[in-house]
């Protein structure tokens, strides 16, 4: 037993992140947030345009849900639901503006869980909205005050059409914020720790503006775009709630006006392609590191995108492009290459699967359903629909065929998925499917707290300031 002690202190010596065969270890957590992402990627099919070789890559490593949405179709609840579990129901962060910190305590949020676990948590990027982030959270956090660069390539006449910003940039790819939070991440995952450790990396872009590098409008020739698949007087049938939060009035109608609808479609796109390259950054680190063998990875999009759906453009609503975003895992010895789950799912599972693969305790407060079952069998029997809210006691419940809008005032929509994937024939006012809607009514969220006052930015928001390495805060006790 002494010999054994003794070659265990000497395999740690000489190589402190390896141990013998059969050694118990703690699960390495690389958890990538991205901004803005719709389901534009290449393995969902989507927009067969987009160009996302590294997340599709990533797909291929593991399990791609092809049926994953947002707590919220807005960053700030959104970002502040998964890291507490606690929907937005519960706490009343509805909106960008509101400040989420007073009503979710430190000792309730998701890296303070795996502080408490003994884990190292390194953080770089947006990980909650605007940047934000609380000492004593996090054992590194690192800030910074330059944005991107702000110079144009020759030729650009303007900055895009109203708030919907793209151009491109005449700059290289170190140059842009994204490019230095992935080589903290690279960093990270390249050092020796001691520790198990959890590196949250968040990335900014597809975020607006969609100013990237000018080699990334270059993947995508103005005259190859097409705009997405749309109907001629789509909000007819849809009901007032509805068509307030589309405002076809406001960013559609400006687009039109201006002819642009394929420059700001090209715009995105480049910033999901700019934003590909950084991941796959971090995916060659990842694949290279020597703590690979022993690292989850779990990617998630905060929420969709519209670009002129419904004749609505950003986020701020509750139907299937605003909602729906990528959701990807690898679990060494859990997870198979290449798996697609089809099975709806949502963002509070984040949390506690999270908790559940590095043997983490789950707060009695967390209120996601745990995927261990899904990542080990992907057509596995599941029966919780996804629910996505924005404002108080406006939800959507998503299921494998259906999805069942309900607004505050009673107004609702329903759409058969099968037979409608874009969701243009509202079918609420169907009384053969009354029994269709009283089941999806079920999964609605039973607290609707009133919603907190907006106490700073507005209701976009641009992504607060950049993050770079740089300000380090103190270390976290744990």
């Amino acid at each position: 037993m002494k010999a054994l002690s003794f070659l265990v202190l000497l395999l740690l010596i000489a190589h402190p992140d390896r141990l013998p065969a059969g050694t118990p270890e703690k699960m390495n957590v690389l958890f990538i947030a991205v901004d803005d992402l719709n389901h534009w990627v290449g393995h969902l099919g989507r927009n067969p345009q987009a160009k996302t070789p590294n997340l599709d890559r990533l797909a291929a490593m593991g399990v791609t849900f092809t049926r994953a949405y947002c707590a919220a179709p807005v960053c700030n609840p959104s970002r502040a639901a998964l890291m507490s579990g606690r929907r937005p129901g519960e706490t009343g962060v509805y909106d960008n503006g509101q400040d989420w910190k007073p009503v979710i305590p430190k000792e309730e949020t998701l890296t303070t869980q795996f502080l408490n676990a003994g884990y190292d948590v390194y953080g770089v990027g947006k990980i909650y909205h605007a940047n934000a982030h609380r000492d004593g959270e996090w054992t590194e956090y690192f800030t910074g005050d330059k944005g991107d660069p702000k110079t144009f390539s020759p030729g650009v006449k303007n900055d895009g059409v109203g708030g919907i910003k793209f151009a491109p940039l005449a700059c290289r790819d170190e140059d842009m914020q994204d490019y230095q939070i992935a080589s903290y991440g690279i960093e990270q995952l390249g050092k020796p720790h001691q520790k198990p450790f959890f590196l949250a990396v968040g990335f900014h872009k597809p975020h607006l503006p969609w100013n990237v590098p000018q080699h990334y409008y270059d993947l995508f020739p103005l005259e190859s775009i097409q705009v997405p698949p749309t109907q001629a007087g789509d909000l007819q049938d849809v009901p007032p709630s509805g068509v307030k939060m589309a405002k076809p009035e406001g960013d559609h109608a400006a687009m039109l006006a201006s002819g642009r609808w394929k420059e700001a479609v090209q715009g995105y796109l480049a910033a999901i392609a700019f934003l590909d390259a950084q991941v796959g950054r971090l995916l060659d680190a990842y694949e290279a590191s020597p703590h690979r063998e022993r690292t989850l990875i779990c990617l998630w999009g905060d929420h969709g995108w519209h670009l002129g759906e419904k004749e609505h453009w950003r986020k701020f609503a509750l139907w299937e492009e605003a909602t729906r975003m990528p959701y990807l895992w690898v679990v060494p010895g859990l997870t198979k290459p290449g798996t697609v789950c089809e099975r709806p799912v949502d963002l509070m599972s984040v949390y506690p699967t999270l908790c559940d693969l590095a043997g983490v305790p789950i707060p009695d407060h967390v209120r996601g359903a745990r995927l261990r079952p899904l990542l080990a069998d992907p057509a596995a029997p599941w029966q919780i629909p996804a629910v996505t809210t924005y404002h108080q006691n406006n939800h959507s419940i998503r299921s494998e065929t259906w999805r069942y809008i309900h607004y505050a005032n009673g107004d609702e929509e329903l759409y058969n998925h099968d037979q409608d994937p874009y969701e243009w024939k509202n079918l609420a006012l169907d009384p053969s499917l009354g029994l269709v809607k009283a089941e999806l009514a079920q999964a609605f969220p039973r607290e609707n707290v009133a919603e907190l006052p907006r106490t700073g930015g507005d209701s976009e928001g641009e992504g607060g300031k950049p993050i770079r390495k740089g300000r380090k805060q103190k270390p976290a006790e744990n």
